[in-house]
């Protein structure tokens, strides 16, 4: 079983806020999919990375979504899809090998 984390930013690259209608739509495509989604979505996590000499910060908000199979090509093209909607260079994607217990 894998458990796939999508980290969502709370706003683009030139700091204005993305709508909601974006968050919906990816939870919706999600469900559809996998069945289920886990939204860490109240407090929004911070996320900090050097980018050269500066200090960059993010806020984001966590989705989860758990599959017996990882398909990476459908993940890759899925993320590339994200960071064109939310206009972004990169989105974190990331997966762990989980079991339940």
């Amino acid at each position: 079983m894998h458990l796939i984390q999508l980290f969502l930013p709370l706003y683009d690259n030139k700091h204005q806020a993305l709508p909601g209608s974006l968050f919906n739509e990816v939870r919706q495509e999600l469900v559809e999919r996998f069945g289920g989604l886990t939204a860490f979505s109240r407090a929004p996590v911070k996320g900090l990375w050097q980018d050269n000499d500066d200090t960059v910060q993010d806020e984001l908000v966590i989705y989860e979504v758990m599959a017996k199979t990882l398909d990476r090509s459908w993940w890759a093209d899925y993320r590339a899809t994200l960071e064109t909607r939310f206009r972004q260079e990169q989105i974190v994607v990331r997966t762990h090998e989980i079991s339940l217990l």
